[in-house]
This record gives C-alpha cells, structure tokens and sequence, in this order.
C-alpha cells in the first residue's frame, strides 16, 4: 500500500474533531472505500506548524494516483469546508520501508482553483503554501505532500465466549494502539465485526464473510472456533511500516487479554494479500502462549 500524512489544525478542538470525522469518514477499507483513513496522533499547539491544536491524519490506498485522489478529494469536500482549519504535509517521522520510493504530490496545487484567480501562493523555507479565500478569512493549505510506501491490512481477531467480554477487549486494545505513533485502525472505532475472507462464491464480490469465524455458521462450515467462543472482533491495523504494524500487534494483544477472552488469533489469508506476513508467535516472542 501507499500512504500519505497530513497535519490539519483548527481554532480549537470542537473544529478539528468535526474536520476529522469528516474527513475520515467512510475510510475503512479499500474493498469498498477509495481510501482507509484514521488519526495518527493529536497534536498539542507547540508540535504543529501554526502554534494551533491539531492532529495528524494517515491514508492509505493501493497506489500513489489513489491516494492523491482522495487526499484531494477529502481535503475540498471535508477540511476547506470546516471552519478555521488548515492544512500542512505531515512531518517524516516515519521509519518507512526499506527501497521504499517517495513522491512529492499536487494538494493544494489542484484545490487553488476555487480562489477564482484570487488565490495567492506563499513560499517558506522552500515549502509552497496556497492561501484560498473563504467566507471566514482564508483556508491555508501545503502546495505539495508526501506518498510513501507503507503496510496496510495487518490484523488480529478477539475471541470471547460473551459479545460484551470481547467488545471490552477489543476497546482495550484499540486504546492502546492509539497511543502509538505511525499507525491507525481505520474501522469504525477502531474495530470490525464483519471481518472477511478473500473471494466469495459469487465472482462479482472481491471479498466475503469470514464465515469459518461466525458463530452462527458453526456447524454448517468448518469453524475455526472453539465451543466455548460465541464472539469474535477484529481489529485491523494500518503502519508506516511493517515494524510499526507489528508493535501495534503486540500492543493491542497485550491490552486485549483478559477475563473471558479465550484467545487471539489473526486472519490467515494464505499469503494472497502481499508479501507482509505477521506471526503472532514471533511477535509476542515463542515463550509466549
């Protein structure tokens, strides 16, 4: 996958979480979305560019023209429409990937256009800013950004014997993940109940119910589930790299075990989703059970 980060700041709070859940909305999965779209961090005043709170926002897509389209797209639709925001290349803090390609992106080069020829660009320290006219001043945003490569699609699945033990869990653990930097869970908080399996019995459909993990199913395939299992949820995970994707694993693992939790396993997809493989066992380390 490729990913691009964003630094969006606001006049305060109420601003940027109304800028973020638009903008992040219907970004879960590439299966059916143009992009999988979650909060990196928030950022206190001293940690952005303009001295405002902010928060630094991952995309991910299947390739750079992808990501370009829905940075661009999300950005008119979702942030130069909110009050008070701004928008800024995100800082390379990332590891990244090893050969991994960077390219330099159009942003606020495309969205310019709806100054009407009344925009006005700003160059500081070599980076180009537009400055578009709005209704309440202006909206402030970074010529170009950054795609890099990242790792998409990580994952672990919860099981518990109750749908409320493993809800719990499953919070833990996305609560835990969302303290670390270089990674997102782009479901719907952080969780997904209706994980799937590559492929489906009808051609038009590039995915379908993971039905061996249903507990309704059991009896009717081959469940991978034990007796006692009556819930499962997954959390997917998102990275700049594959190490930061494996933290995360380990992280939220570590956070979801608990009372009622009979185990944590991930989805096995027989190596057809790229060539990122990650082994729970070798994660949490061989003397862990």
């Amino acid at each position: 996958m490729r990913y691009c980060r964003i630094v969006v700041t606001g006049r305060n709070r109420r601003w940027i979480e109304a800028a973020v859940h638009s903008f992040c909305g219907y970004g879960s999965s590439v299966i059916g979305c143009d992009a999988e779209v979650g909060v990196e961090q928030w950022l206190e005043p001293s940690d952005t560019p303009d001295g405002r709170p902010g928060v630094k926002i991952l995309i991910f897509g299947f390739s750079s023209k992808a990501v370009q389209d829905a940075v661009v797209n999300r950005t008119g639709q979702c942030l130069m429409t909110c009050p008070t925001t701004a928008v800024y290349a995100g800082a390379e803090n990332s590891n990244g990937e090893e050969g991994e390609s960077v390219e330099r992106v159009p942003l606020g080069k495309h969205l310019r256009f709806f100054g009407d020829g009344f925009q006005k660009s700003k160059l500081i320290a070599d980076r180009r800013f537009w400055r578009i006219p709005v209704m309440d001043g202006e909206f402030l945003v970074e010529d170009l950004v950054t795609v890099r490569k990242g790792v998409a699609g990580g994952n672990l699945l919860i099981l518990a014997q109750e749908q409320g033990t493993a809800l719990d869990a499953a919070e833990r653990a996305v609560a835990a993940i969302a303290e670390l930097a270089e990674v997102i869970t782009p479901f719907p908080g952080g969780v997904v109940r209706s994980g799937s399996k590559v492929g489906s019995r009808y051609p038009s459909l590039r995915a379908s119910t993971s039905d061996r993990y249903c507990p309704t199913l059991r009896g009717r395939v081959e469940s991978n589930l034990p007796e006692n299992v009556n819930c499962v949820y997954e959390i997917v995970v998102d990275g700049t790299s594959s190490k930061a994707v494996a933290q995360a694993t380990r992280t939220g693992i570590e956070a979801a075990v608990g009372e009622g939790v009979v185990s944590i396993s991930a989805g096995n997809y027989g190596g057809k989703l790229g060539k990122h493989h990650f082994y729970l066992h070798d994660i949490m380390g061989e003397t862990t059970a």
